[in-house]
């Protein structure tokens, strides 16, 4: 079963692909095939991907080598390589999705609560910078769906916000979506009170 994909305007670029998968009408059993299924048939090369493997932290990790693994310990990903997707899975938490159009880099971050506290998106800027000579103000920056009040007691989507134009972003965009106002289309952890699925968030260099 293909599964539908979202896609945000601000990243419908030449050169770029990236997509946000959404709530899938199966048993939760069968949800991690069907993403693979859903992502392959749309041309994502699955066997080159690299994903994080998200312990709520602040650690970013640039990468060069398509692999097919999880990198252990980190939140963040960023590459220059092409035709290797990025993921992160998220059921609340942000997705943060990173282009820079003049060095042709990305980067994908995962920021929940404790990640956005722990200032993962302002990391991953760093990161850029560091490894890659990125400027924060060419960065095109998406956060995708995530919690927000009043499903949630702490706004931490405004507060990413806030941290990648204090950084230096001037292109900043947010979907403005709650997770767990739209159950019908997105897995929720709090709502679902930890019995759910995962969106998968990915971005790649064509």
């Amino acid at each position: 079963m293909v599964m539908e994909l979202e896609t945000f305007s601000a990243l419908q670029l030449p050169g770029l692909r990236h997509a946000f998968s959404i709530r899938s009408s199966g048993p939760l059993e069968k949800l991690d095939a069907e993403l693979r299924e859903t992502f392959l048939t749309a041309g994502y090369p699955l066997v080159d991907a690299v994903e994080a493997e998200q312990i709520h932290g602040g650690k970013v990790q640039a990468v060069y080598t398509p692999c097919g693994i999880r990198v252990p310990e980190v939140d963040a990903l960023t590459t220059s390589v092409q035709r290797m997707p990025l993921i992160v899975r998220v059921a609340d938490c942000g997705p943060v999705y990173f282009y820079d159009p003049v060095q042709k880099v990305i980067g994908l971050a995962h920021s929940g609560r404790r990640g956005t506290e722990a200032n993962i998106a302002a990391r991953t800027i760093a990161c850029l910078r560091d490894t890659y000579g990125s400027r924060p103000e060419d960065l095109i920056v998406q956060l995708g769906p995530c919690i927000r009040p009043p499903h949630y007691e702490v706004d931490f989507a405004a507060e990413i916000g806030r941290q990648v134009r204090t950084a230096g972003v001037r292109h900043y965009h947010d979907c403005g979506i709650s997770t767990a106002a739209h159950l019908d289309r997105y897995y929720s952890y709090r709502a679902e009170k930890g019995k759910t699925g995962r969106m998968w968030a990915v971005l790649m260099l064509e």
